[in-house]
């Protein structure tokens, strides 16, 4: 009896010591990398999903919860490429990452791209055109594609935005529609700047009929140096305001906004009716509201005649004559 209970004892301490020896190595083997991970409580079991890789694709690891994360490395440090619903789409997650990490030396899980697909030399030149932090940046927020057609449409129905030579933003005619000088709230961690009521209501109205103001949408605006910004625009029925969110503080950091800078809002005249941001400093802002505007001479007309240009010369006819020539044909 005493031998069967220490067998018992020591079978459910093997069993206890297998996942902690499991965590331990996989701390070793994490030693002096720099892991990119989703934010979740750490445990054996999730250390034990994490070491196991997928099978059947390159770059991707099954996750506790039933999704699928991608990660690709790059100088001995992981790049967290973010997490997904279905494997094969991690994978190509994975695809997109290395083809614009290593190029045409990246390994895929799918057929590579090729330049003499025009579809897909356009998706290369896309790759090209934006950094790597810019990629991942996409990858993580499922973006990617929403971003790859925009930058089709935004080049017309026959190519793609390739590097940034001329952007739209001085292609194209436009129009403005707000300038808004941002709060320190606007630059702060909550992540959001306040549109007024006003112009919120008049240049982005939203459907509330069909739940649209309360989940949002995305919208597609474009900067001075041609690239796509996607920012969340919802409406807050707590605070009742209009605020653009996902996307936002990105912008801030990029620009290093301040608070009362000011961006400004445009919009094309064409059909596509494409949106752009532009920012301007508060030195910069003040000194074009203090610059006063060059006026003109004031003109003194007498019958139609601007008598000030009219020289001082005593005659009839003479000055008939010079009186006549001044009358507009």
């Amino acid at each position: 009896m005493e031998t069967s209970c220490v067998e018992e004892a020591s079978s459910v301490d093997s069993e206890l010591q297998a996942p902690l020896h499991a965590a331990v190595a996989l701390q070793r083997m994490g030693s002096g990398v720099s892991l990119v991970i989703d934010p979740a409580p750490e445990g054996g079991i999730e250390a034990e999903s994490r070491k196991l890789a997928s099978y059947r694709y390159k770059g991707v690891v099954p996750q506790p919860n039933g999704r699928w994360g991608a990660q690709i490395y790059e100088r001995h440090q992981r790049v967290w490429l973010g997490t997904f619903g279905d494997e094969a789409e991690a994978a190509r997650a994975y695809d997109v990452a290395a083809q614009r990490f290593r190029g045409r030396d990246a390994v895929t899980n799918f057929n590579p791209l090729s330049e003499s697909n025009d579809e897909e030399a356009g998706e290369l030149s896309f790759l090209e055109a934006h950094s790597k932090a810019e990629i991942v940046d996409m990858l993580r927020k499922h973006t990617y594609r929403d971003e790859l057609q925009q930058s089709k449409r935004s080049c017309g129905a026959g190519g793609f935005a390739g590097k940034r030579t001329t952007p739209g933003y001085l292609r194209s005619s436009r129009v403005i529609l707000f300038d808004k000088s941002v709060t320190p709230s606007d630059v702060s961690k909550l992540n959001r700047l306040v549109i007024p009521k006003q112009h919120a209501e008049k240049h982005f109205p939203l459907k509330s009929s069909s739940g649209m103001a309360c989940k949002g949408v995305l919208l597609n605006v474009e900067d001075a140096g041609g690239k796509i910004w996607r920012f969340r625009y919802s409406y807050w029925s707590s605070s009742q305001s209009y605020v653009l969110t996902k996307g936002w503080s990105r912008f801030v950091k990029e620009k290093n906004l301040k608070a009362r800078d000011v961006v400004s809002f445009w919009r094309s005249t064409g059909p596509e009716k494409q949106l752009y941001i532009d920012w301007r400093t508060e030195a910069v802002a003040s000194n074009r509201m203090m610059t006063p505007a060059i006026r003109p001479l004031p003109v003194v007309k007498l019958f139609g005649v601007n008598i000030s240009e009219l020289p001082s010369v005593s005659g009839g006819d003479g000055k008939r004559g010079r009186e006549m020539e001044s009358f507009p044909s």
